[in-house]
């Protein structure tokens, strides 16, 4: 197989998810949450604080552990609230991310 193909059937597979988490998710190390367990499911993207207190995470990666981080998200950590996670998926990942980082 050539690299472009191998390229190529890799971003088939990944997938590409936007959450916003709603509650008290500011100031209690969210982020910083999000990107442990991002980068231990071996995911890419961004975790930012939005102005309207809630947090915006956009991870790519393998469906299942994509899920596996929307049940993080759920949680949150320990001085967290977290009342909803809007959840929007798109079929393919873009790629463009190298790893998952804070911002």
């Amino acid at each position: 197989m050539t690299s472009c193909a191998r390229g190529a059937r890799l971003e088939y597979m990944q997938k590409r998810l936007r959450a916003i988490v709603s509650g008290r998710v500011q100031l209690v190390m969210f982020r910083d949450f999000a990107r442990r367990k991002a980068r231990k499911l071996r995911l890419t993207g961004t975790v930012r604080n939005k102005k309207d207190n809630t947090v915006e995470v956009i991870a790519e990666g393998e469906e299942d552990a994509l899920k596996k981080l929307v049940v993080y998200l759920h949680k949150g950590p320990l001085l967290a609230e977290v009342e909803k996670v809007e959840e929007k998926w798109w079929e393919t990942a873009t790629g463009e991310f190298d790893t998952f980082s804070i911002i």
